[in-house]
């Protein structure tokens, strides 16, 4: 497996690492979080930039200067850009138009890490997508996201397969589970993808149910999960500070 490196963290090898989102609505309420994520034990940054007020009727120029100044305020943080659209539990929608337009922008900046880009967009804008990022040394997060089930354990394989096969990064699928049965699923789903993949996988099964997923990547093959700084931004994300000391309580089972 091929770690992705940003910023010498290496995502893919050792403990799963930890991303904190920014759900900030304002400027203040960006950099505030910005700040006081920064003093917690994440391992890299999501800038949600849907939650960003009213950000579809915003300039690209508009964009990228606050965009340079959350750059600033995250010091040596890797950051990962995420606009989750309304269909996958996002805040806001764009047209395909203006999300292509802003990636693509976002990608060109040299001011973002890694970003992410969902699978469910269509092959065409999402090869476009990875082309442009590829060319500027962008590593790319393919995603997919189901709020309501857990897909049969052969559909998640056949997800994260799919993502590696266009050329992710790095491949993330996040399910919503009715049961335990559920959880085991997308665990069996993941340590199956892991074993064999080219690239690192991102999953997790969402709510309380699916804590584990969170907390024990390590075993069942996820290389990244995700913890709140205050306002979660999926259900059943912990606070880092919990999560830090749930991952290393996991490893220290394992050595």
């Amino acid at each position: 497996m091929k770690p992705v490196v940003v910023r010498g963290l290496e995502i893919g090898t050792g403990l799963p690492k930890i991303c904190v989102p920014i759900t900030g609505r304002t400027r203040e309420e960006v950099l505030e979080q910005a700040a006081a994520i920064r003093k917690t034990p994440a391992d890299l940054v999501e800038w949600r930039v849907d939650y960003f007020y009213n950000v579809s009727s915003l300039s690209l120029l508009t964009v990228l200067t606050f965009l340079a100044e959350l750059r600033r305020a995250l010091g040596d943080l890797p950051l990962l850009f995420t606009f989750r659209t309304a269909a996958e539990g996002g805040e806001q929608e764009l047209s395909l138009q203006a999300y292509e337009e802003l990636y693509r922008t976002v990608i060109t900046s040299g001011l973002v890490d890694v970003v992410d880009v969902e699978l469910r967009l269509g092959d065409a804008l999402v090869s476009r997508l990875l082309a442009a990022a590829h060319d500027r040394g962008v590593p790319v997060l393919l995603s997919s996201h189901d709020f309501e089930k857990t897909p049969p354990n052969e559909e998640i394989a056949a997800c994260l397969q799919r993502m590696q096969d266009l050329g992710a990064d790095l491949a993330k699928v996040a399910v919503m589970p009715q049961s335990e049965a559920d959880v085991e699923t997308l665990l069996s789903a993941t340590r199956a993808f892991a074993n064999t993949a080219d690239i690192p996988a991102v999953t997790m099964s969402m709510g309380l149910l699916g804590q584990v997923s969170r907390t024990d990547g390590e075993r069942f093959g996820s290389a990244m999960t995700f913890g709140a700084a205050g306002q979660t931004s999926a259900p059943g994300q912990p606070d880092v500070f919990d999560l830090k000391k749930a991952i290393d309580n996991c490893h220290r089972l394992l050595i």
